[in-house]
């Protein structure tokens, strides 16, 4: 829940306490909680319960007359009390990273060129994470504070880099940003699954093949002399196209 309203680029902290976890939960939106999607916030709010701290507040048995038996589980997380087992070692549904410029920044250039070293990022954390994503989301925040955030769903779940690069330069050239005052940029890999689930295409383009070879090689070299060691081509302003099947 967190998660879901914080901006790109910055952090919440909640608290250990009982009443740190109330102050956070109470005031957010009936559909907000998990289990509670748009129908049953409807009938919530057909009741008066708007808010998690009205759903808290609610007797259980009015509840569970309002519900049914999801009742129970709402008046749990409700109080912050949640059940489910945490897997530690479970692959995250998303990672990002971001760049914040010390100015605003108007040239073109330097969004491709931030854009291209958020990727080589997210590409190398990807890779030491076992992961590969499904889509990449581009969120670009302005001097006035607002924001556009637009989604690609990837022809093949990857991590490879130059490939992350086509998309991500694709969302960026959609965007039209040649006038626009930029404050921040962020990239977010979504949808991630396990690298052993990638299938990867074969192909006769060569470059494909030392492409992966050399990022292989540089995320060794990162491993071993730290991230800021080494970047790839794509880092470099040479994204490379995506593979095609023959």
């Amino acid at each position: 829940m967190a998660a879901a309203v914080t901006p790109p680029g910055t952090a919440t902290v909640i608290g250990n306490s009982p009443y740190d976890v109330a102050a956070f939960l109470r005031p957010q939106p009936a559909a907000a909680l998990p289990g509670i999607g748009p129908a049953t916030a409807k009938t919530l709010a057909r009741y008066g319960i708007h808010t998690v701290s009205d759903i808290a507040d609610t007797p259980l048995a009015t509840l569970q007359r309002i519900l049914g038996t999801p009742a129970r589980q709402a008046h749990e997380r409700a109080h912050g009390r949640d059940e489910r087992t945490v897997t530690p070692a479970a692959t995250p549904r998303s990672i990002s990273t971001t760049h914040s410029y010390d100015r605003d920044e108007l040239a073109p250039a330097r969004h491709h060129a931030a854009l291209l070293d958020l990727t080589d990022k997210l590409g190398a954390r990807l890779r030491e994470q076992r992961s590969i994503t499904q889509a990449l989301t581009l969120s670009v925040t302005y001097a006035d504070r607002t924001s556009t955030t637009r989604t690609r769903t990837l022809t093949e779940p990857t991590a490879h880099t130059p490939q992350l690069a086509h998309t991500s330069l694709e969302l960026l050239t959609r965007l039209g940003l040649q006038r626009a005052r930029v404050r921040t940029i962020s990239l977010r890999a979504e949808r991630l699954l396990p690298a052993e689930q990638a299938a990867h295409q074969l192909t006769l383009d060569t470059r494909d093949d030392k492409a992966r070879n050399l990022e292989a090689a540089l995320d060794r070299a990162r491993a071993r002399y730290g991230p800021g060691i080494a970047t790839t081509a794509a880092a470099g302003g040479h994204a490379l196209p995506p593979r095609r099947p023959r």
